[in-house]
């Protein structure tokens, strides 16, 4: 008899492809019978590409949290609740479980975790001779200094980055955006604050950070020689290992009014079952595997990014990944579970184009939420 052949797609970065790959013979091992082929798309594609359409033609899906509404409005997925025993439901760091739940059912289980987080070079904050702030205040003090020396802070704006960190900073200060559309998308306040807060930050950044995915900001700090600390990104913790030229070193988010790590919008990947799959019972003895303990170890050793509590506690792990799981812990466990309503991601997409517009210079603060408002409370955004 012939092997059980599933596809799988996930997204093309070390921290998301190696550890798929690494892992696998080990998944062999204990199943000689299934074979378990892994494509990656850019960033991108994993940000927008409908769950529905890779669905038709793969059997896994590495996906982001956001698409549920619509997985379960086109039921283009398996649900996985058969498959969540009380270990498994405590298994997972912070709210990465959770968002992944929608309608009473469970949609994908984590394999990834991550938030938004600071990030520091600390050979550039050593030749200022300042340590990290502590809050949004200490941040200008710290930009203030940089520039005077020739340095920069950074951040990453390009369209939905900059709508991510905008989300972070109204959930830090206490009123997020709303998660539904029957409710308005802000408060007008809390929304203005936040936008002061990122036109102060462009004031001490280089004008390239409008152009920056969360990708291309660890790439910038690692290879430039000029980029000091980042207040908020998502975090690839595979830039504080040691094979890393420059290793960044992580920390909590930052806080607006003070040390509070609250409010960090949630990111990380799930691993989902295709409705299409014409070998459930095999692609589910492989989403088992994937979310052991072990096996999520295993992803550390190979710039993976667990989401097994287990690995975040592991002192030997989080040491390979310069201290980044225990310095950031406290701010994914207070995380924020952005909007996953059916549609979302068009006003995702759109929202994101509205803010970098704004920060850009080419729209009001206030047209810019009125627009996102409009976005958030129609029915219709497919």
């Amino acid at each position: 008899m012939g092997r059980i052949m599933l596809r799988g797609i996930t997204w093309g970065h070390r921290r998301a492809i190696d550890p798929l790959l690494e892992t696998l013979p080990a998944f062999y091992r204990e199943h000689p019978e299934i074979n378990v082929d892994w494509s990656s798309r850019s960033l991108h594609g994993f940000e927008f590409t409908p769950v529905e359409e890779l669905a038709r033609n793969y059997d896994l899906i590495i996906l982001d949290h956001p698409f549920v509404g619509d997985i379960a409005e086109r039921r283009c997925l398996r649900p996985l609740d058969d498959m969540l025993d009380p270990p498994t439901a405590a298994a997972f760091v912070g709210p990465s479980l959770a968002s992944y739940r929608y309608r009473h059912q469970l949609w994908a289980l984590p394999v990834d975790a991550a938030c938004q987080v600071a990030v520091a070079r600390p050979d550039l904050l050593a030749r200022l001779d300042r340590l990290s702030p502590r809050d949004w205040g200490e941040l200008s003090a710290l930009g203030t200094r940089a520039r005077d020396k020739g340095l920069w802070l950074a951040i990453a704006l390009k369209g939905v980055h900059g709508l991510m960190t905008f989300f972070t900073l109204c959930a830090n200060l206490g009123w997020p955006c709303a998660e539904v559309p029957d409710l308005p998308f802000v408060d007008l306040q809390t929304g203005r604050a936040a936008l002061e807060a990122l036109r102060q930050l462009l004031s001490f950044c280089p004008p390239e950070v409008l152009d920056w995915n969360s990708i291309g900001l660890h790439e910038a700090m690692v290879a430039r020689e000029d980029l000091v600390y980042c207040p908020a990104v998502y975090c690839y913790a595979t830039y504080a290992e040691v094979d890393i030229r420059r290793p960044l070193r992580f920390s909590g988010l930052l806080g607006l009014t003070g040390p509070n790590p609250a409010g960090s919008t949630i990111g990380g990947t799930g691993v989902g079952l295709s409705i299409h799959c014409a070998e459930p019972a095999a692609a589910l003895a492989y989403i088992r595997y994937l979310t052991t303990s072990a096996t999520q170890k295993a992803f550390a050793a190979h710039h993976g990014q667990p989401a097994h509590i287990d690995a975040w506690d592991d002192r030997d792990i989080d040491a390979g990944f310069g201290g980044c799981f225990a310095a950031t812990r406290t701010t994914m466990e207070a995380a924020w579970i952005r909007p996953r309503y059916a549609g979302y991601l068009n006003f995702q997409a759109r929202g994101g184009e509205l803010m970098e517009h704004h920060l850009r210079g080419n729209l009001a603060a206030g047209e810019l939420l009125a627009r996102l408002g409009v976005l958030h409370s129609a029915r219709d955004l497919n």
